[in-house]
């Protein structure tokens, strides 16, 4: 079964409010084996309904509409589904009551506005909307269903669990969907596109892949739709299985996994404890370490040392290598592992200095450079990088770096035992 989502509201339009609707309705359909085949916005004009009704008719099996169902005139979604299924309102006695029962909870008197939000069309099912007053309605026409709910976040979400998703199921028309994502870290999208093209070409035809980059990662999921879930389920870990071969050092994770969340796993099979030492990453690296639950049992804490007196302080970095090599250098940062590492008694660390931009670059350094040092129990990795000149991204990506070369040298460290 293909869903197509179509949110009315000229607030979207315009970005007076976000479209969080279709996020969520779009993973519960895959959820419930519906796949969503488009995602349109429209304005509150009635021919711009009737236009969208009439181009999802043709491409899909499900159509859900949200929004332009509440009390005042510019909520005109019942009367452009009156004119689409050529059909008339008519009063629904249950909803009136549902209604009133909320307005006298209320103390609130009802008014001719509100008593016609129990109008729906007549050949419509109705329903119920357990948090509001708007009901939900349910057509069919030329092996199509129609859905058109509330866009009151919450409302729509009641009915979704409530109403459409059972209803959904009953229809025998909905097949087995499965979607595993693969999290990997350290090899740019087309070099990774390039390695895997052998085994991307390779995959059953039920078996799609998309690459999802970002500046934290690049994200590879895998979508299989068949009859039977367990199969699916079974035939993506096989795929899997073979991409761990091909790239073993690059996948840290799956689905929601963060890499400071992998990380931990490691140190705590380790009993081992991490400190941190932070200059252009100011302070965000220890963020995404502590954003995991359960940090404190692997995490001492950090050191932000921005200005040079704050690293020759506290993190013991000699002015002489500040003098000679900068405080953005391979020197710099090894003596920043290493000072965090004694000073907050951690078995291993890591460091960052760099020039997040958008100024301070030179042509020796340009924006974006960074050097990661980080430090274990017997060896060091240091690691050179250099990012573009937007801020916000290179702190993103020097911090998911770090991480990234801090589980490498863990790794390389259980495969010494």
């Amino acid at each position: 079964m293909k869903a197509e989502i179509i949110t009315i509201g000229d607030e979207i339009l315009i970005g007076q409010i976000v479209d969080t609707n279709s996020a969520w309705m779009a993973e519960q359909l895959n959820l419930a084996g519906v796949e969503v085949y488009q995602i349109t916005s429209i304005h509150d004009q009635h021919e711009h309904i009737l236009e969208a009704l009439q181009n999802a008719e043709t491409n899909v099996d499900l159509v859900l509409l949200t929004g332009g169902l509440g009390p005042t005139k510019d909520d005109i979604t019942k009367k452009a589904l009156c004119a689409f299924f050529n059909d008339r309102l008519v009063l629904h006695e249950p909803t009136l009551h549902h209604i009133r029962n909320l307005f006298k909870h209320r103390s609130i008197v009802i008014n001719q506005l509100n008593h016609d939000q129990a109008l729906v069309p007549e050949t419509c099912t109705v329903l119920p909307n357990s948090q509001g007053t708007a009901p939900g309605m349910w057509f069919e026409q030329n092996n199509t269903l129609f859905v058109s709910l509330p866009g009151v976040p919450f409302e729509m979400k009641a009915l979704m669990t409530e109403q459409v998703l059972p209803r959904l199921v009953t229809t025998g028309k909905t097949q087995a969907i499965f979607h595993k994502t693969v999290l990997t870290q350290g090899i740019p999208e087309s070099m990774l596109a390039e390695r895997l093209e052998t085994w991307e070409n390779a995959l059953p035809p039920h078996i799609r892949l998309a690459y999802l980059p970002s500046p934290m990662a690049v994200r590879l999921r895998l979508s299989a739709t068949g009859a039977k879930l367990d199969i699916l389920k079974a035939e993506t870990e096989q795929e899997i299985a073979k991409l761990r071969e091909l790239i073993p050092d690059a996948i840290y994770g799956y689905d929601d996994d963060q890499m400071a969340g992998a990380i931990g796993r490691l140190l705590t099979e380790k009993g081992a404890m991490l400190a941190v030492a932070e200059s252009c990453t100011g302070g965000y690296l220890s963020h995404l370490i502590t954003s995991v639950p359960g940090a404190s049992g692997w995490y001492t804490g950090s050191v932000t040392a921005y200005s040079n007196q704050v690293k020759m302080e506290l993190l013991d970095v000699s002015e002489e290598s500040l003098q000679k090599f900068g405080a953005v250098s391979e020197q710099v940062a090894c003596e920043m592992a290493m000072g965090v590492k004694k000073a907050l008694h951690a078995g291993y660390a890591v460091a960052t200095t760099g020039i997040a931009g958008p100024t301070g670059g030179s042509e020796e350094k340009p924006v974006g450079t960074v050097w990661v040092a980080v430090a274990g129990p017997a060896k060091f990795l240091t690691q050179k990088f250099v990012f573009d000149n937007n801020r916000e991204r290179n702190i993103l990506r020097a911090s998911q770096s770090a991480l990234q070369l801090l589980r490498k040298l863990i790794l390389q460290d259980q495969q010494a035992v």
